[in-house]
């Protein structure tokens, strides 16, 4: 069994796609790191990202099947699943001989498997549009945490750059550990190594008791429907929002 493997950019997968046209090679699977021990069986070979091959790849992707491809395997690529590289890889080869049609072979497994892991990715980010949850810092600066299922927080900045774009903010990824910054003019994505609960941060904050106040007495108390609740705002999200906390 062939193995590549990358640095878990985007830009090494797609360098993965081109070494393996080029060589003549067929990966049974494209993977993120090495494994602590590996099969005697399994031929490893490491592939280093270079941009400008990752570059070809990206353009012929979108000359030779479409934009909206691109979009698709870029999304898949933010899961960070075991295996979202190695469907990138059989989806783009199969790509390149079906062409600008590709994505309506959804009766194939390798592009429905693409096509509805985009979806789920974008569901999430769609949620998220809506529950970010802002919290001041000494009146100059917004910050949300988050802890998304994908790696989203790039696909949620350019929403809140036109937004919020006269304040400066940062959307915190606390699981992956890295920050969306905003400084009234672009955002830039980086690593961010801060605890959230710090008091710093959480400190009293006039405009989350007046949201609090506000969410609980639009409320009716006949109305209520905790199932409902959980579906349009599942509970993974609720750490965060002022509204949720007792």
């Amino acid at each position: 069994m062939l193995v590549y493997y990358f640095d878990k950019t985007f830009e090494g997968l797609l360098t993965c796609i081109y070494e393996a046209y080029y060589r003549h090679e067929n990966p049974d699977k494209i993977l993120y790191s090495k494994p602590l021990q590996e099969d005697f069986l399994t031929e490893s070979v490491s592939i280093y990202t270079d941009p400008e091959k990752s570059s070809k790849v990206y353009k012929a992707i979108r000359e030779k099947i479409s934009q909206q491809s691109l979009v698709h395997i870029y999304n898949v690529f933010l899961t960070e699943l075991e295996d979202s590289g190695t469907w990138v890889y059989e989806y783009v080869k199969f790509g390149f001989k079906i062409g600008k049609q590709l994505d309506y072979y959804l009766s194939d497994d390798r592009v429905l498997r693409i096509v509805n892991t985009s979806r789920k990715v974008m569901g999430e980010r769609h949620r998220l549009l809506g529950l970010v949850c802002f919290r001041s810092i000494n009146n100059e600066l917004f910050y949300a945490p988050i802890e998304p299922d994908f790696n989203v927080t790039a696909l949620l900045a350019p929403h809140f750059a036109s937004r919020l774009a006269d304040q400066n903010w940062i959307i915190h990824d606390i699981r992956r550990g890295i920050g969306a910054f905003y400084n009234k003019s672009e955002w830039v994505l980086s690593e961010l190594d801060i605890d959230p609960q710090n008091a710093e941060l959480n400190g009293s904050d006039c405009f989350q008791e007046l949201w609090k106040n506000y969410f609980i007495n639009i409320a009716i108390k006949d109305r209520i429907n905790p199932k409902l609740q959980k579906r349009c705002m599942p509970v993974r999200y609720w750490k965060y929002l002022s509204e949720m906390q007792e």
